[in-house]
Formats: structure tokens, sequence, C-alpha cells
């Protein structure tokens, strides 16, 4: 497929289990559970899955480093914090900063001990993957997370090497704040505009990666989609300073013939490939008829909560404001890797990820909110029908 760069694991859990986070479907929170920071230990090499995960990246490297070159990928600060604290970090930023500014900065000296780990490995850039900074505000940004995050570029820099923000989600607001940090690049997912993430990254000389549609454009699609897309994504990003690449990490059963037709594109040698199909011909999904329904129905729009961080907490929420309702709700989760779920996607009007919709009506976009805010959302949709 002749990629330019390729992560060498994309995985949010890894430095969270090597420091004792169980894993299920996803890391526990052993703050939330009693642990104090001081307890925590910052992972070595031969914690968790380390040992397996940097053997492979060595072979990586020394296998097809000298051709292409190899990202490390590290679960960002912010991410880390709530893998290590739950959702109660937004609640602590607000109640106990202190004790939130001490746990950054733990979580940024794993990421500077797991940066090295992956540098001495061989790879060529390393990647700060923080999807949950899109949960919080500019200001929250750059009080709780800038200081930390600028001090692992920082350290990458010292080593020779470059460095990328992976961030998704509708993280528009924090993109200035994100080439503040002074990264080399930043990275987004098909949530923000990428002709606004041009403009902002320009001015700090900042490069951008994305951001061709993971669902509707590369697992479902056809190769002329992907040829489509791959092309506006490249004429907005121009030939200076821009990587073309999925909005996030490619779905599993992506189709081989998709990935080659945008490679084909990027090398010239697309014709082989032009076909026209529709990507939901004959899809159907049919939604309930919300105002005769005798509960609350909560749709919630994913990517997948097993794999997407953002969406896991949000089904969390979910979850956790609907306990208190009994039968009154049924809440359901649409994760987009199925054609179902898009064209649902569709007939919802929901154009971000993850996103809330209660009754049909969007109500949460993008953003993890407080589990009273659901409830309250969810008793005034209850009211509305007498339940």
């Amino acid at each position: 497929m002749r990629p330019d760069g390729l992560p060498s694991l994309f995985d949010l859990q890894v430095e969270a289990e090597a420091m004792d986070c169980r894993l299920v479907y996803a890391a526990s929170n052993p703050l939330e559970e009693g642990m104090k920071i001081e307890d925590l230990k910052i992972p070595t090499e031969k914690d968790g899955r380390f040992p397996i995960v940097l053997e492979s990246t060595r072979k990586i490297c020394e296998t097809i480093g000298q051709n292409i070159a190899i990202y490390g990928l590290i679960t960002g600060p912010f991410t880390l914090a709530l893998h290590l604290m739950g959702t109660a970090i937004f609640y602590e930023m607000i109640d106990e900063p202190e004790n939130t500014h001490k746990l950054m900065n733990f979580c940024k000296d794993v990421c500077i001990a797991t940066s090295e780990m992956y540098i001495n490995a061989g790879v060529d850039i390393i990647a700060a993957v923080d999807p949950m900074t899109s949960q919080i505000s500019p200001s929250n940004f750059a009080d709780f997370v800038s200081p930390y995050i600028t001090e692992v570029f920082e350290y990458i820099a010292s080593r020779g090497k470059a460095s990328s923000f992976f961030v998704c989600g509708n993280a528009k607001n924090n993109i200035e704040e994100m080439c503040k940090c002074k990264p080399n690049n930043v990275s987004i997912d098909e949530n923000i505009p990428l002709e606004y993430v041009k403009e902002v990254c320009q001015k700090y000389g900042v490069s951008v990666g994305g951001n061709i549609k993971l669902t509707v454009t590369i697992l479902f699609g056809t190769p002329t989609d992907n040829l489509n897309d791959a092309k506006n994504c490249m004429e907005i990003g121009g030939n200076t300073g821009f990587i073309l690449s999925p909005g996030c990490d490619m779905p599993y059963a992506t189709p081989a013939e998709n990935v080659l037709a945008i490679s084909s594109l990027v090398h010239g040698e697309e014709s082989e490939f032009l076909e026209a199909a529709s990507v939901l011909d004959g899809i159907e999904y049919n939604l309930p008829n919300y105002k005769e329904e005798k509960q609350v129905i909560i749709d919630v729009i994913t990517l997948d909560s097993e794999s997407c961080a953002p969406c896991q907490y949000m089904m969390e929420a979910v979850k956790t404001a609907a306990k208190d309702f009994g039968d009154k709700v049924k809440y359901i989760e649409h994760k987009i890797k199925q054609k179902e779920s898009v064209v649902c996607m569709i007939k919802l009007g929901v154009k971000n990820l993850p996103t809330i919709c209660i009754d049909r009506e969007v109500k949460f976009i993008s953003i993890i909110s407080e589990v009273d805010k659901i409830k309250e959302a969810i008793t005034e949709a209850a009211n509305a029908k007498g339940i």
C-alpha cells in the first residue's frame, strides 16, 4: 500500500494496563477505586505488554524503517489521566485543581518515559494521542493540558525526533491551543473542517494530518469514494505541511482495495480504480415512532465504545444516567462501523461523533455531559410523554 508512515501500534490502553488498570473491554479507573497517585508507578520496558510491544516495534523499525517513517503512539496525558481517575476528573478540575495538576504532572512523566522507550526502539515520530481533550474548553486545555504536553514535545525534540498531536472528536476550539504546545504536527478526524485546521496550523508552522472519513468512505465506500475523498483532502491540504491520512485508526474490516485506491491517487495511478457505486445502496434503518413509544429512547451514535475513548466515556455516562429510570428508558448504541448505523445517523441528522439523541432530538454533540444533565434531559422527555 506504499505508505510514507506507519504506526507500530494503536492502542490507548497499553500504559494504563502496565500501571495496574484491569482490562475488560476498557481499563478500570484505579484512582476512582481508592488508589492514590503515590501508589502508581511509571511503566518500564518490563511492565504490561510493553515487552512484546517494544520487541515488535524494533522488528518493524529494522525491517522497513529505512524506507518509511515509523510512528510510536503514546496515550496523551489527559486521556491517560481519565483512564486512571475516570470521569471524576471533570469534577476534580473544578473542585480540586491542585490534585488534577498533580495527576497531570505524573501522566506527563509517564508520557516522557513511554516516548523514551519508543525512541530507543527506533521510531522516527512520537504521536501523543489525546482524544479526551476534545471534551474540555480552551481555557481548561491551557491550564490542565498545555504545560504538561509541551514538556513531552520538548523532550521528543531534544532526542532529535518529530512529534505529532492526535485528537479526535469535535476539538475545533482547541486546535490553536494544541499548536501552542509546539508539536510538529496536528492530526484530526472528520469532526473538524480541514480548511480551518490548515489555516490555524499554518500560523504556527505546524503541519496537518487528516482527515479521510473512516466509515462512510474507508470502511463502506467504493474505491471511487476513497479517491474522491482523498482528492478533496489533498486539494485543501496543499503540497506543503500536509499529511494525507485517515481521520483515526482504520476500522478492522477496511477493504484493501480502498486503501490501494488512495495510494494510487498519491502516486498518480488512480485511473484503474475508477468505478461508480453508492456506499449505502439498499441499506435501510427504520427509526422508531418516538412519540408513540412508552419509553424514552436514547440513541448514542459512536464510532465504537469498545475502541474509541470519547465514545466509551459517553456510553458510560448514558448508562449511569439511565440506571435510575429503570424500564422508562431504553438506550441503544449505534456503532457506525455498521452500515445500518450510518443510515440511522443520517436520519437523525447527526454530523459529529459521539452524539446523544433523546427521542430523536440531538442533545449532546461530541461532548461527555455531566450525568445530572443527561438525567435532566431524560426527565424532560419522560414528562413530555407522561411516563
